[in-house]
Formats: structure tokens, C-alpha cells, sequence
């Protein structure tokens, strides 16, 4: 603990500031000692902030990340081939001129190429006022910095909640390092009723938000669709953006940010993924081999295709691996997560028959989303 620095931590907190170890580089793990860590970690219900709240000036030993899996070559000697791949233009998409024909001709031949390429893209000039945008930002941040015990309500590793508030995602695991990471979820945004689960602090901020989303993922829609060569109305009539949901995520700032991260490697599971970011930074993708910056443009959204997206176009689409580190900052970083995929969880989805032919095979079977969401425990 740090002299004069005022804490709620309860018995379980104090536990954690002073008696998890910093085990940089240890060659062997303590699985028991772990399994308590995570345990009094869990029944605080004070979040990785808790430990920021605590003073905590090294990195407890349960959020190490093994050091390879921190660079951003996963070979030495390919620096010389790292910087061409980070010198490529990151893709960015101008909605602007959506209903002019030859500018949509143009925005479907850009959302193709980084679709293809990338699986990423900024998205501007999307329709979203900056003051939605900074005000559902300004509101999480003042959700996850309420004193501990009010946060605590919203407590819960149970993720079939409509709203819950926890530490990294997946099962509490003493072989797998935790991620630096504290996350608002509320699911089920398509339902009016479900906002009013949502903490006051950020619920008008949270609602004004989506109600803007909703015209981007039209938009979005009809263009991935004639990016597809099909109609415009395509993918909106399988119903594969119906459902809402919101990660949102905060970064407390970390004593020692090069030892850990914001969030292991992966792809997104649904169909197409909106990410608001702060100017902090952090977030990579994968690009040919590599890890590359994704740099924060200010009132930009990110868009990021998913796993079902890659299925349904047979893999014309990609669903990148992505990954956040963390930055020495004086600020905490806040990024928030809207997820879209599909509101009927039996339907099957396949690659799409109108893109399947003898020369293009279909790469995938039919699978239901609730069972892909069930393989990973979500």
C-alpha cells in the first residue's frame, strides 16, 4: 500500500495489494497460490481497478504475459519486412456520398478491398454526432471509476445477465495470464426494455448512442451486401445484425505496461463489430504476419468483420486476430465494443449459396450461432 493513499478495498482487496507476488519472468508458476489469487480477486468485485485504488506499484504476477507473446514480429531478423507491412496505409471508409451512385460505387469498392485484405477498417463521415460519441465515452469512464462498493452491484461472471460488470473475459483460469482489463457488459440493446438494467450513471449516454448505431448498420448493411454482388437488402433479410450488444471496456493505468496486456489475442465471434476508441491507443491487428497499429482517429468508428461474416461469404470477407497492448499513460483507456449478430440463435448459417460455385467450393459448414457461442463459453 502506498502512504496516504485512501482505499475501500475490503479483507479479500487487501489481500491482493499486498500479498499477490510480482513474478516477472518466473520460471514456475504456483498454481495453488494462483488459485487463491483469482479467488480473493473475484470475491473483491473491485475489478482490475481495485488494484490502482490500492497503490499497487508492480504488476501482480496473475496478469504476466509470457514476453513472446508481446512482440509484434513472431520471428527475429523481419524488421526490415515489419516496417513495409506498418508502413501500409490503414484502411479508412467515407460514407460521405452514400446516396450518390458513383461515390457508393466507389465506398463498395474500398469496403471490398478491406474487407478482403484487412478485415478492418476506420469508418467517417458515418453519421454519428461527436458530442454521442464523447458522451457515452465521458459516461463509461464515470461508471468505472464510482467508489468500489457501487460498482460491486453490478458485479458478476454470470454472462447470461443482461448487464454485468467483471475483469476479462472466459473462465478464471490459473494457467491462463488475466488481461488488464475491466468491462460494463449489457447485451440485448434490441429490446427497449433491456436499458433499463443499464446503470443511471451511463444509461441516457449508452441509449442516445445506439440509437445512432442503428443508422450506421443500415448503411453498413446495404453496402456489404452490393460489395457481395447481391441485393441491397440481403443480409438485412437473414436477420444476422438484429441483435445489440455493448463491451464496454476500461484500462486502468498500469505500473508496469510492457509485462502484460489489455487484451489477448483473438477474433469476434458474430457478424460485424463497431469499436469506439479513445485516443490512447493500443489496439493491433494482425496483417500479413504482423502486428500493426490500428491509430485512433478522433470521431472515427472502427469496423471489424467477424468470424460468421467470414463464414457467410465462403471466406471472401476475413475475420482478423486483434489484440490490445498497453501504453505507458497518465490516462486509463476506455473503448467500447458494439457487437451485431444474429437474434435467432437455431437458425443455421453457411457460406451464401449465391456465392458458392464449382471454382469457389463452400469452405465451411452450417452451424447455429447459439452452438459457435457455446464453443466459447459465451
Amino acid at each position: 500500500m502506498i502512504e496516504g493513499v485512501h482505499t475501500h478495498l475490503q479483507p479479500a482487496d487487501l489481500f491482493l495489494a499486498n500479498n499477490i507476488p510480482n513474478t516477472k519472468m518466473a520460471a514456475v508458476v504456483d498454481y495453488d497460490l494462483r488459485e487463491k489469487e483469482l479467488k480473493a480477486f473475484d470475491e473483491s468485485k473491485a475489478g482490475v481497478k481495485g488494484f490502482v485504488d490500492a497503490g499497487v506499484t508492480k504488476l501482480p504476477g496473475m496478469f504476466m504475459h509470457p514476453p513472446e507473446n508481446l512482440l509484434n514480429s513472431p520471428f527475429p531478423g523481419e524488421e526490415e519486412q515489419y516496417q513495409k507491412v506498418r508502413s501500409l496505409q490503414f484502411p479508412v471508409i467515407d460514407l460521405s456520398g452514400f446516396d450518390n451512385s458513383e461515390k457508393r460505387k466507389e465506398i463498395i469498392n474500398d469496403i471490398n478491398k478491406a474487407a478482403e485484405s484487412w478485415g478492418f477498417f476506420q469508418l467517417v463521415n458515418h453519421g454519428i454526432p461527436l458530442e454521442a460519441m464523447e458522451g457515452i465515452q465521458r459516461s463509461i469512464r464515470e461508471f468505472h471509476e464510482l467508489p468500489q462498493e457501487e460498482k460491486a452491484k453490478w458485479y458478476s461472471r454470470d454472462f447470461t445477465k443482461k448487464v454485468n460488470f467483471f475483469s476479462f473475459h472466459g473462465d478464471l483460469k490459473v494457467t491462463t495470464p488475466a488481461d488488464w482489463r475491466d468491462t460494463l457488459s449489457c447485451k440485448v440493446l434490441e429490446d427497449p426494455k433491456s436499458f433499463e438494467e443499464i446503470p443511471q450513471v451511463c444509461r441516457g449516454e449508452v441509449s442516445e448512442y445506439m440509437k445512432h448505431i442503428d443508422g450506421v448498420l443500415q448503411k453498413l448493411s446495404e453496402l456489404f451486401s452490393e460489395a457481395l454482388g447481391l441485393s441491397s437488402d440481403y443480409l438485412a433479410s437473414t436477420r444476422c445484425f438484429r441483435a445489440r450488444s455493448l463491451a464496454c471496456h476500461y484500462f486502468p493505468i498500469c505500473p508496469e505496461p510492457h509485462l502484460t496486456m489489455g487484451g489477448t489475442k483473438h477474433t469476434d465471434l458474430g457478424f460485424l463489430t463497431l469499436l469506439l476508441q479513445d485516443s490512447v491507443g493500443g489496439l493491433q491487428v494482425r496483417h500479413q504476419g504482423f502486428w500493426i497499429d490500428v491509430p485512433p482517429v478522433k470521431g472515427a468508428l472502427l469496423a471489424n468483420l467477424a468470424d460468421m461474416m467470414e463464414i457467410v461469404t465462403n471466406c471472401k470477407f476475413k475475420s482478423v486476430e486483434h489484440r490490445v497492448l498497453l501504453k505507458p499513460t497518465v490516462e486509463p483507456r476506455i473503448s467500447i465494443a458494439c457487437f451485431l449478430s444474429t437474434d435467432d440463435l437455431e437458425k443455421p448459417y453457411g457460406p451464401i449459396k449465391e456465392l458458392i460455385s464449382e471454382d469457389n467450393p463452400p469452405k465451411f459448414s452450417e452451424v447455429k450461432f447459439g452452438e459457435y457461442m457455446k464453443k466459447y463459453k459465451l
